[in-house]
């Protein structure tokens, strides 16, 4: 047998991009597979599975931490069913938005920013639970009177979800979104960005502090795999007619060292709760590394369900639900801006123009719509942890996301396949984001490499605006009774925004970016884009956001598209990268 070696395409970003960098080769991109490069099926199918357990741990984890303001802490079933709901839209999203959305390996899920203001309409006294949902002796989960309780307070989650949601397909589709990146500049999208890392320390200590020990073995791993073993190529077996019995190297570190890192560490801990080394009483410490701790969930659930809308009644609405979802709909908006940025910048594709940011909002907004529809209790945005996972596999097809929403909307049918997974330990997922958002951290403070970081004025702005975002919330979040106006929609909405560290620090940054007096040069505003696009190694933007089905060449001769701002018309047909005709 002969031995073929195929060299990874790309390592890590340059921190600058020098001119002679312009004409790179296109094998020196920085990532093995691009945006609109196909891994082989098999390794498709395994990385489509990573990042569905990379989103694993924050799409289980609303669902469960809704339960307690629904009433439904002792129905394990319900809260199973609520989990495949949750995925099975979230890849249906997935699905709408890499086709008709932003069209960049964006996956879509569960948003935090809603979160609070849904505990925060839960925890008003109506519907407060009664005492005797807390007594699990008491709880009839088959009772009609226990059914309407929870399913109630669900469909009012529901209406105001659908409603709230309607701001963000507005802005998107609308084109405000488009027009306000022409004030958008590095020194706005740095401090978001790297705030939606930096605000998640406290989440991932939790999750790690449960058992520092397996936190520490998972991250290790996920390091040396990534890092350390990334040009390590397995010798696997392959035969074609031309070259007959051959051994071909198999990347298997670089392209999957989540997958292989969660792996490892659920199997330690598995070997573990079999063994009994890890104690068995909830109230000691490591108790939470067991993989038998959510096992009524597996048992509880149905090998199949299919997740329908309306499926709990009539959504109702509430005003005070009403305007915190839209406060929490602005900062997931701020935060899916971002997440476009770091997306296209970590997938080799180059900046997003503003018809598909345009149309990404937008989508995200239907996506909300949806899982209002669907019942999850929650909407839809773009998952800042699989954006980091590109960043580390550097392979960013967009055909791994879709099946990556496939094998989402497969596990929210399988409700017993799906539930296996919530047996993944809470100190396993701690590891794994210790490295997940240091990553999104350190991608956000990148898009300073295109500005005069020798400047005293953008040294103030992305300081102060990144600190304050960290600082305000922080100190907000400690005292909310601070701003007690006596009106309870419009607190609700000032606790939101200001208890939102990328709201905080975007905003920070956009008004003092766009305030201060400076060149454009040294706000980066010239060169940011021709840097991306450098770095990326692409340098024609329409092949990568056009619509699918041959959908822009339709669009390209009609000239009444132009007064659309979310489709992809300039005047001109758009041309491939090669010049050879049009789409």
């Amino acid at each position: 047998m002969d031995e073929e070696e195929v060299q990874p395409r790309g390592e890590t970003l340059k921190p600058f991009i020098r001119e002679s960098d312009v004409k790179v080769a296109r094998n020196n991109s920085v990532t093995v597979y691009s945006v609109t490069e196909t891994p082989p099926w098999y390794l498709s199918v395994f990385l489509a599975f990573q990042h569905y357990l990379t989103a694993f741990g924050s799409n289980i984890a609303i669902p469960l931490i809704l339960a307690d303001g629904l009433c439904l802490q002792h129905d394990s079933l319900t809260q199973s069913h609520l989990i495949n709901t949750i995925f099975f839209v979230s890849g249906l999203c997935t699905i709408l938005q890499i086709t008709f959305g932003i069209r960049l390996p964006i996956l879509q899920g569960g948003t935090f920013a809603l979160l609070t203001p849904a505990l925060a309409m839960l925890s008003v006294p109506e519907f407060q639970c009664p005492s005797w949902t807390q007594n699990a002796s008491l709880v009839n989960t088959s009772s009609p009177v226990f059914i309407e309780m929870w399913q109630t307070r669900l469909r009012t989650l529901q209406g105001s979800i659908m409603v709230a949601s309607l701001l963000q397909i507005l802005v998107g589709f609308s084109g405000l979104v488009g027009f306000l990146m022409r004030f958008v500049g590095p020194l706005t999208i740095a401090p978001t960005i790297s705030l939606i890392g930096l605000s998640m320390f406290d989440a991932a200590g939790v999750r790690a502090g449960s058992h520092w020990g397996v936190s520490a073995m998972t991250a290790a791993l996920i390091i040396s795999f990534s890092q350390y073993l990334r040009l390590i190529g397995l010798p696997i077996p392959m035969y074609s007619k031309a070259r007959k019995l051959h051994t071909k190297k198999f990347y298997i570190f670089q392209t999957m060292p989540i997958l292989l890192g969660i792996s490892v560490s659920w199997l330690v801990c598995h070997l573990l709760t079999i063994y009994d080394v890890l104690p068995s009483d909830p109230g000691r410490y490591g108790h939470q590394a067991r993989t038998d701790v959510k096992s009524d969930v597996v048992s509880q659930a149905s090998w199949f369900v299919v997740p329908y809308p309306g499926q709990w009644g009539t959504p109702e609405v509430s005003l005070a639900g009403i305007i915190g979802m839209m406060a929490g709909i602005v900062c997931s908006m701020a935060e899916s801006v971002g997440d476009y940025y770091a997306c296209a910048k970590l997938s080799g594709a180059p900046p997003p123009p503003k018809h598909a940011i345009n149309r990404g909002i937008g989508m995200e907004g239907i996506g909300s719509m949806l899982a209002g529809a669907f019942g999850t209790g929650n909407g839809t945005t773009s998952f800042s942890e699989n954006v980091a996972a590109l960043g580390i596999t550097k392979v960013g097809s967009r055909v791994v996301i879709l099946l990556s929403g496939v094998v989402m909307i497969l596990m929210g049918v399988l409700g017993k396949i799906g539930a296996i997974f919530s047996t993944i330990p809470d100190p396993v997922i701690g590891g794994m984001f210790l490295i997940m958002f240091g990553v999104i951290a350190s991608t956000g403070i990148s898009n300073l490499q295109s500005t005069d970081m020798n400047s005293s004025r953008n040294i103030f702005v992305f300081g102060f605006s990144l600190f304050s975002g960290l600082v305000i919330p922080n100190w907000m979040a400690k005292n909310p009774n601070m701003l007690a106006t006596g009106q309870r929609e419009v607190d609700a909405v000032l606790q939101i925004l200001f208890t939102t560290h990328m709201f905080v620090g975007g905003f920070l940054g956009f008004v003092l970016d766009n305030t201060i007096p400076g060149t454009e040069r040294e706000r980066g505003l010239i060169t940011q884009d021709e840097s991306h696009l450098e770095a990326s190694g692409i340098l024609e933007t329409e092949d990568i956001y056009n619509l699918p089905f041959g959908i822009t060449m339709w669009l390209s001769s009609s000239p009444w598209v132009r007064y659309i701002p979310f489709c992809p018309w300039r005047g001109q047909a758009v041309r491939r990268k090669s010049g050879k005709g049009t789409l």
